[in-house]
């Protein structure tokens, strides 16, 4: 079973999906900014119909017409990357976390840094919503698709 990926454009930034049958492994946002370099496996197959579903929950996500979405994910990572991940899920849209909040959640107070490095490791940004921490002082800190966008989806969740 093979890798497949599709790419597409949003009003923000071009979309990259890549997944197989046993879910969306990545997805990248070519921002130009940040500090993400993606590229696409010359063993991958393109096929834009494998993500039709997902690029539709997306483009209502973006408009503002989506606050969940519903879609198999394949994240490749370390088990704590897992679990920080997997925490980041469970933030509501519209809604923002610190980085120490999440670290509290997982058990461990003095996590901080380690969520921070998790959270740029994230390869499914947006369906993981990594863009909804923030530091402690309500900065947004950092993104690794750049914290233009970042801003740009805490806007459309809170209805602006």
């Amino acid at each position: 079973m093979g890798t497949f990926y599709t790419r597409f454009m949003t009003p923000l930034c071009e979309i990259i999906l890549a997944g197989s049958e046993d879910g969306l492994s990545h997805l990248h946002m070519q921002t130009g900014e940040g500090r993400r370099v993606f590229e696409i496996n010359p063993g991958w197959i393109r096929d834009d119909d494998f993500f039709s579903d997902i690029k539709g929950q997306i483009e209502e996500y973006l408009s503002g017409n989506r606050s969940k979405f519903n879609v198999k994910l394949d994240p490749q990572g370390t088990d704590f990357q897992k679990r920080v991940w997997s925490e980041l899920c469970r933030i509501p849209c519209g809604e923002t976390r610190s980085y120490k909040e999440i670290a509290i959640a997982l058990g461990n107070e003095n996590a901080s840094r380690a969520v921070g490095t998790a959270n740029g490791k994230n390869p499914v940004p947006l369906i993981i919503p990594c863009h909804r921490v923030i530091a402690a002082d309500g900065s947004l800190a950092g993104f690794a698709h750049g914290t233009k966008i970042k801003q740009q989806l805490l806007d459309i969740e809170k209805g602006d």
